[in-house]
């Protein structure tokens, strides 16, 4: 296999790397890009690594991804990294981490969950050993995450 780049290098933007195998679409999703998006943005997916084995990759121009939108990709790896690329120059790089609440960005899978009914309230989440525990309900979601994602921006309670 040829050692060149498979994704050229970016002047501005965000590289988000070692992200799980198969989930860059996730990834794209909460960065609410589709074809409709004026963006550049490359991704590769199931590329070989020294670190993880495989992994996938999003590299987006001219775009810093907020705080919002990493606790979301953090619910769908632990080891992606995040690196902030200035003049084609790496000049910040950190990996995600889990927020110790995650609010609004989890749906809850339990049906009779409060906050699946009509009651004005934010899906509501805490992180306990890596695992999502419902505020509400107590249901913890330990695997695929992403399926629980919401969709849209829920923000049906002001949160303090």
């Amino acid at each position: 296999m040829d050692k060149g780049l498979l994704i050229q290098k970016i002047k501005d933007g965000t590289v988000i790397d070692h992200i799980p195998p198969g989930k860059a679409l996730f990834v794209l999703k909460i960065l609410g890009i589709d074809e409709n998006t004026r963006e550049i943005v490359s991704f590769a997916m199931n590329v070989p690594s020294s670190k993880i084995g495989i992994k996938d990759i999003v590299k987006v121009e001219n775009r810093v991804i907020g705080e919002e939108e990493l606790n979301k990709i953090a619910l769908i790896g632990r080891d992606v990294t995040i690196n902030i690329v200035q003049n084609y120059d790496v000049v910040k790089k950190f990996k995600v981490k889990l927020p110790s609440e995650v609010i609004g960005v989890v749906k809850c899978p339990n049906p009779s969950c409060i906050s699946n009914t009509s009651e004005p309230v934010s899906y509501r989440f805490v992180v306990v050993d890596g695992r999502l525990k419902c505020h509400y309900c107590g249901k913890i979601i330990s695997k695929d995450v992403e399926k629980w994602i919401v969709k849209e921006d829920v923000k049906r309670e002001k949160i303090k």
